[in-house]
């Protein structure tokens, strides 16, 4: 495309981001300015000639997505969104970093208005973009129709060299160019410094050759602190024409223009302090006694920007409401998803299962399950690491999400290959959700998920609906033994806030945890699925299952109180049974496929769960940690477990009916004569 030429007027601006940020972290006496005065440049010309954004309505579906990958630069990001014209004022700038403020230490999505992703975590901004970016493809492919581009925005990234070091940003950036993402363009900030120094200590790698051999198109501009950056906006309009290959822009930067200690550690994580900045702003034609200020010329030509994307948005809605009165069906779905509410008629179209049903595995449920729902619920998208086969995650008549030239699939697939790149997955699902009218799921063993994690937490912490599907989920696994039997794996999802985390236990059970899953539109969940089968259990249900915890087996005599997930629910009701017959001990049966919604409940109704004055033995053939929470003594794992077939396995470690009958009689004995029995339900 064709831009403005760049003026004085331009450098005006670009210095003016300089300045604010060095004020901005001045002020807070903690941030990271050199970046920000870095990459300055590169970020006037994208906004000020590329991204169409429309700051008064900042969820309008179509707008250019901008992600700051290199989050620790995030003044920058600040600066722009105030001189946009978004929700952030001149005193949010002035409140950087300070509690509650609009202006975190590092974006937060869902706090500041006009922050697509949370980053901060190097590497899992360009990593969630892809997803952006695939969201996008995959929507124009099912909704544009012939003069009708509903869906047609780019996703540009900065990021620097610490987020080219993470291997997540390798799995993902891999994916993308496999992927050919043409309207993926990335502003690489080449400024050659990160905190311990010169990259020249270890980071000497061709990172253009890297992205050459990623299938990437790719382009180097040797002077990116130019005022009147032209060069850049050559080469974004240069990016924007090579519609089959995501783009790498290589920007020769200096850290901290400006500074005297530009082109060091020393602008990059520090305030430069008061006579710098003052000398800064000499140099750069501003008065050193003005703090925070902004030339009205600025501010005029931010407004340009600003009246360019609402007019963008008012084009395109118009457009959509032509679209709407030639396609009602196709745009009714649109608007039905832009809502982001779950698929109205959802508990309806689960499957229901009885005990006459035959044993099946919990993975194998998931299957029918997915297929059973995938034509009716058509923003669930997703796939598997490499694991298709295992994870059982393919529908019978899904289409591959691929490249039209590859004649594997095109865009309008659903299903993902995302081979073996868990982090880059779970970071690629991220940023399909962000994108909005898509619920994304992703699948590999759970003990796989802990490649991850970084991740998996950024669902939690930005509220993005991602399905964890992670199957062979225990020592049940058998003969891959403790490589990829999972022990502490649970424990490690159950302890981050905001991450429902379902285990469960028959066919009933895993309905029941999808249901959850798809209607809590704020939270990551992860489903636990077995290898073994299972049988279906009498006293199951879909709706028991949204309260995290339930009786499944009353006993007014009861003893005991036992406790089982998944796979280990049923080896519960069996150690109850061998409780009565052979040792007249009454028990309960309680099963807890989640602790999250569990906790979620009032107090009375967890008091029926966790009876008072009767002892509870938790059946988990994972690790105990954590399990204290709600049971006074636990049946599974204290160490990492062995290679075998899973019932050898599961003796080896003394998690049998026996196994739990005995425990259970310990405790009890050992609370007659100390008691009382502790009450697991009253916190404090």
């Amino acid at each position: 495309m064709t831009f403005a030429a760049f003026t004085a007027s331009d450098a005006t601006a670009v210095n003016t981001i300089r300045t604010l940020a060095a004020d901005v972290v001045q002020k807070a006496n903690s941030g990271h300015p050199g970046a920000p005065m870095g990459c300055a440049p590169m970020a006037h010309a994208l906004f000020s000639r590329f991204v169409n954004v429309s700051p008064s309505n900042p969820d309008w579906i179509n707008r250019d997505r901008f992600v700051l990958s290199n989050g620790h630069a995030c003044a920058l990001q600040y600066i722009l969104l105030h001189l946009l014209g978004y929700a952030v004022s001149m005193d949010d700038l002035k409140a950087f970093r300070q509690l509650d403020s609009k202006t975190p230490g590092h974006p937060e999505r869902g706090w500041t208005a006009g922050v697509e992703l949370t980053t901060g975590p190097l590497g899992q901004g360009i990593s969630s973009a892809v997803g952006l970016a695939a969201a996008e493809a995959h929507l124009a492919a099912t909704f544009n129709k012939p003069g009708f581009e509903l869906f047609n925005n780019y996703t540009y990234v900065i990021l620097g060299d610490g987020c080219l070091q993470e291997g997540v940003a390798s799995e993902a950036c891999s994916l993308a160019g496999h992927l050919q993402l043409g309207k993926l363009i990335a502003l690489y900030d080449d400024n050659a410094i990160q905190i311990d120094g010169s990259t020249a200590l270890g980071f000497t790698e061709d990172v253009i050759k890297r992205f050459d051999a990623y299938g990437w198109h790719t382009i180097v501009v040797t002077d990116g602190d130019a005022a009147q950056p032209t060069a850049i906006a050559d080469a974004i309009a240069a990016a924007q024409k090579v519609t089959d290959k995501p783009t790498l822009i290589k920007v020769r930067t200096t850290i901290g223009f400006g500074s005297k200690k530009q082109g060091s550690e020393g602008v990059h994580g520090a305030p430069l302090g008061a006579a710098d900045i003052a000398d800064v702003k000499k140099l750069l034609g501003f008065n050193p006694d003005q703090h925070f200020h902004v030339p009205a010329e600025v501010y005029e030509q931010y407004k340009g920007i600003y009246t360019r994307g609402t007019d963008a948005e008012a084009k395109w809605n118009a457009l959509f409401a032509k679209y709407k009165a030639e396609f009602p069906e196709l745009a009714a779905e649109v608007e039905r998803r832009r809502t982001g509410k779950p698929h109205p008629d959802l508990a309806k179209i689960l499957p229901r299962y009885t005990p006459a049903d035959a044993p099946v595995a919990t993975r194998k449920l998931s299957e029918i399950l997915i297929g059973a729902i995938a034509e009716k619920v058509p923003e669930l998208v997703g796939g598997s690491a490499d694991l298709t086969h295992s994870n059982l995650t393919r529908w019978k008549t899904a289409k591959d999400f691929q490249h039209p030239s590859t004649g594997l699939g095109d865009y309008s697939g659903r299903y993902f290959r995302f081979g073996v790149r868990e982090h880059g997955m779970a970071a690629i699902c991220n940023g399909l959700h962000a994108y909005g009218m898509l619920v994304p799921y992703c699948a590999t063993f759970l003990n796989f998920i802990s490649y991850a994690l970084g991740s998996t937490r950024l669902s939690a912490l930005s509220h993005h609906q991602v399905l964890y599907i992670m199957t062979h989920d225990s020592i049940g696994l058998g003969e891959d033994g403790p490589t990829h039997q999972p022990i502490e794996t649970l424990a490690t999802l159950r302890a981050t806030p905001n991450t429902f985390v379902f285990r469960p236990a028959d066919g009933n059970e895993v309905s029941g945890a999808y249901l959850a899953a798809l209607q809590h539109t704020k939270t990551p969940s992860v489903l636990a699925l077995s290898r073994q089968n299972v049988p279906h259990l009498h006293g199951t249900s879909i709706e028991a299952v949204q309260k995290g915890g339930y009786v499944l087996a009353e006993n007014a005599d009861a003893q005991v109180t036992l406790i089982g997930t998944g796979t280990e629910l049923s080896l519960a009701v069996d150690a109850a049974k061998a409780l009565k017959e052979q040792h007249g001990i009454a028990a309960r049966v309680v099963s807890f496929p989640c602790w999250e919604l569990f906790d979620n409940q009032d107090e009375e109704y967890r008091s029926t769960v966790l009876k008072a004055g009767i002892p509870t033995v938790s059946v988990e053939a994972l690790g105990v940690f954590g399990w204290d929470r709600y049971a006074h003594a636990s049946v599974g794992m204290e160490s990492f477990g062995a290679s075998g077939p899973a019932p050898l396995v599961y003796k080896k470690f003394g998690i049998t009916i026996d196994g739990v009958a005995n425990k259970a009689i310990k405790v009890i004995e050992y609370y007659k004569t100390h008691g009382p029995v502790p009450n697991k339900v009253h916190r404090f």
